[in-house]
């Protein structure tokens, strides 16, 4: 005897996706399930790329299945992203459903490699990803991707991308000489990033990652107000001077309206190269207890190793360059959890309504 509909969404709400505890009916629609000579297909479409998880998922849907009377049922998982809300006066770009801002209150606590290495997860996981560099004091990005070159301009109004380990990429860096100082004031810097932003050719991006400048002053502030983001993680050390200026990161975007996806604590713990040993040298827990304080998700601790600051030194950064290794799956977990997050938010609903024009009669 064939299940029906309400049967199979009956076994599906047995099964939850293990990064979001939703329920795996939640994803499907009645379009979604088909019931052909007695044969049994269910597709799942997430809001987030999950490439590494499909197959994980793939098997826990078809043995609920299985178990409900419909064994051998064909099951695919995939996803499609979408615009999400920004803030209020503000449009998302075209061919940029979601920008995410990566920031921490000062610098020095490795914002810059924690945002390229959550770029190249993003990417790994099966999203279109770009990333902005906007410190524009100390550009990173070129030496991080090992990007040279400058990008082209085909209209003489706007700028072609450049390309490094499968990213969309810019930065003030691919600009100007690598030993050039900018010396500009605010104004100028703001000018100069949303002209970054908005005059790059971005195409298709599901995410585009912005690299954000450290601080709360005023450059750091205008960004926030200025580039319509859905969302920001904040990224910090567990020592108390960092927490002290993360927490003043997170409360400027909280002022400005942009959603907290969560905090990242970088060098939560040291490995030594030589024996292995792990130390908590920067102190313990510091991102965690912030994030439960201000009631934001804790995404998770990076270790302070030797290999990647190596690896991003020399264009190469984890995630691409020891893909299976255990810092690499610390990235991409941090990825997946990012991507749920933005995927919880509101969704943009400006690009579905459609402009009234009013003509004379």
């Amino acid at each position: 005897m064939s299940l029906t509909n309400e049967q199979i969404k009956a076994a599906l709400a047995g099964v939850t996706d293990p990064l979001t505890g939703a329920k795996i009916v939640d994803f499907v629609k009645d379009r979604d399930i088909r019931v052909e000579e007695g044969r049994v297909s269910v597709a799942v479409q997430l809001g987030y790329p999950a490439r590494t998880q499909q197959q994980e998922l793939r098997a826990a849907v078809g043995q609920a299945l299985a178990a409900a009377g419909a064994p051998g049922a064909q099951v695919s998982v995939t996803w499609k992203i979408v615009p999400h809300a920004v803030q209020r006066g503000l449009k998302p770009l075209p061919n940029v459903a979601n920008i995410i801002a990566v920031a921490s209150g000062k610098g020095g606590v490795g914002k810059s490699t924690t945002a390229v290495n959550l770029a190249l997860a993003l990417a790994a996981e099966g999203a279109q990803v770009g990333i902005l560099d906007a410190d524009i004091y100390g550009p990173s990005l070129p030496t991080m991707l090992g990007i040279t070159g400058k990008p082209v301009s085909l209209d003489n109004k706007s700028m072609e991308p450049l390309q490094g380990h499968g990213l969309q990429a810019n930065s003030i860096g691919f600009l100007i000489a690598e030993d050039s100082p900018a010396i500009w004031r605010g104004p100028m810097v703001t000018q100069a990033l949303e002209q970054l932003l908005r005059q790059t050719n971005w195409r298709s991006l599901d995410y585009l990652i912005v690299d954000m400048p450290p601080g709360t002053g005023d450059i750091a502030l205008t960004l926030a107000q200025k580039v319509p983001v859905v969302g920001a993680v904040i990224v910090t050390t567990p020592q108390d001077v960092a927490l002290l200026d993360a927490r003043k990161g997170l409360r400027m975007f909280q002022k400005v309206e942009v959603p907290i996806l969560g905090v990242v604590e970088n060098m939560s713990i040291h490995i030594c190269s030589q024996c292995g040993h792990a130390e908590h040298i920067f102190g313990e827990g510091g991102g965690q207890r912030m994030a439960q304080q201000y009631d934001v998700q804790w995404l998770g601790g990076l270790p302070l190793a030797l290999r990647i600051r190596e690896q991003t030194d020399s264009g190469r950064p984890t995630v691409v360059a020891e893909p299976d290794g255990e810092a690499a799956g610390l990235y991409r977990a941090i990825a997946r959890r990012v991507a749920a997050a933005v995927a919880a938010l509101p969704r943009d609903m400006a690009g579905r309504i459609p402009n009234v024009v009013v003509q004379p009669s």
